[in-house]
């Protein structure tokens, strides 16, 4: 499976301190703002999500149709056809994708761990 870009998102208590934290690190912000509580920090390839109030957990995630610069790539797998795949392997999905429509869409499971993972598809 294509799975897109990866990045980890961070539930944060302070948005600027965890931005000057990371831009220590070498991280640059890459999209979002203060302003709407979100910040994708990007070092190279690696890239970060610093979240302030929108889940309690921190999270896996994965874009599938992105590159790690949010570009679109071709071919890429569906996130409804991640979905089939998955439940295919007995994997619970937790939030589902509505396998009748096409572009955005999103899917959200946790690992045995419980460690959540998102695919958020934008494309």
């Amino acid at each position: 499976m294509k799975l897109g870009a990866f990045s980890v998102s961070l539930n944060v208590k302070d948005l600027n301190i965890s931005k000057q934290f990371y831009e220590d690190l070498g991280f640059t912000v890459f999209a979002g703002g203060l302003q709407m509580n979100y910040l994708i920090m990007k070092n190279g390839n690696s890239l970060i999500g610093l979240f302030h109030g929108m889940f309690e957990n921190n999270i896996l995630t994965f874009n599938p149709g992105w590159d790690e610069n949010a570009n679109k790539i071709e071919p890429f797998d569906d996130v409804r056809e991640i979905q089939k795949h998955l439940k295919t392997k007995g994997i619970n999905i937790q939030t589902e994708a509505d396998e009748n429509t096409t572009g955005p869409a999103s899917i959200f499971l946790s690992d045995p761990d419980g460690n959540v993972i998102l695919f958020d598809q934008h494309v």
